[in-house]
């Protein structure tokens, strides 16, 4: 029996826990919220076309993000200011997340420190701003390698940050300075996104880094999925920041395909945006994803029950994907190929 019933009631108790601002600035979308919408309602345009007759006795639904072991292909996507959702903040998702042996991408916009999230995550990977104050970037870059950072997550729809449908009087503050407490304490222009960075920047955060891979997030077109391996991205993340930046962009669920068939497998592509079930997630493959990422779901989890929350979710989004294979005819992640989707 799936650990969480669904992601309406999860949402519901949420809101019923947090004050209305906190709710309203973690739930909003930008604009009218039109991309907000619609990222949910585009995976349902995609029915899924069962194989029978399969052997499905077992099934694994085990795979790999960049090298690294994953108990399934759903994860943590980055989300800002996690403390306002729970005390326990970044360092109860990580936790969560490593017990449900999912992989946890931990946002530039912490409100705990880089030491507090390693000492209880398992693999996990560091969402980047490139900032006015490049020298701060990188110093935020040094000390996530030097903390177990097996991976940077470019954001790149981000150069300035759109106006949100829900306004909330939330005290969010800066970025940095709650991420790395130990080298800055400031919250001036310095810490806001820089946005004259470029295709150029992916070689200068792998190399700032140490040579950490750089997964680009944001991609929704084929050109630009080209351009980023072409200048040295590793990974590619289909993303519209959950609704939050462009209000009527692109749904994920109509942009991965073509993102996929740009670059075909020279590299892994992810995506976030609407993911709800394990039947989403399995839409996902099938449309070329290698892994997809929860974003609020895990927020509203960690609201409601701590850690605990966040891995009674991803376990049970586990299940739904096992269950989803299996009845796609499917063992593995492996065998999901197109053809398990009617395109609309």
């Amino acid at each position: 029996m799936p650990l969480v019933t669904t992601y309406d009631e999860l949402e519901r108790r949420a809101r019923e826990i947090l004050p209305p601002d906190i709710f309203g600035y973690l739930a909003t979308g930008s604009g009218v919220e039109e991309t907000l919408a619609t990222n949910d309602a585009a995976w349902r345009q995609f029915p899924l076309r069962p194989r029978i007759l399969r052997d499905v006795a077992r099934v694994d639904t085990g795979t790999t993000l960049l090298g690294t072991p994953v108990a399934s292909p759903v994860h943590v996507a980055p989300t800002g200011y996690q403390t306002l959702a729970h005390a326990s903040g970044e360092a109860g998702v990580a936790k969560g997340t490593a017990d449900a042996g999912s992989l946890y991408v931990l946002s530039t916009r912490a409100t705990a420190s880089l030491d507090e999230v390693a000492a209880v995550a398992g693999p996990w990977w560091l969402q980047v701003y490139v900032l006015r104050d490049r020298d701060l970037s990188a110093r935020i870059v040094e000390r996530a390698a030097a903390c177990g950072a097996r991976a940077l997550v470019l954001t790149a729809d981000t150069p300035y940050v759109a106006a949100k449908a829900r306004a909330a009087n939330v005290p969010v503050g800066g970025s940095a300075r709650f991420l790395i407490p130990e080298l800055v304490a400031r919250d001036d222009e310095g810490t806001w996104q820089n946005p004259s960075v470029t295709f150029d920047d992916i070689g200068w955060l792998r190399e700032v880094s140490g040579g950490l891979p750089v997964v680009v997030k944001g991609v929704l077109r084929g050109d630009d999925a080209r351009s980023c391996v072409e200048a040295g991205a590793s990974a590619l993340y289909v993303s519209n920041h959950g609704g939050r930046q462009l209000d009527g962009a692109l749904a994920t669920a109509f942009a991965l395909a073509e993102v996929r068939a740009a670059v075909g497998e020279e590299c892994e592509v992810y995506v976030d945006g609407g993911i709800r079930t394990g039947r989403d997630v399995v839409r996902a493959l099938a449309l070329g994803a290698n892994a997809a990422f929860v974003g609020r779901p895990a927020l509203w989890a960690l609201a409601t029950s701590g850690s605990d929350g966040v891995r009674d979710l991803l376990s049970s989004l586990h299940e739904e994907v096992d269950e989803a294979l299996a009845l796609c005819g499917c063992r593995s992640v492996a065998e999901v190929t197109p053809d398990l989707v009617r395109y609309p």
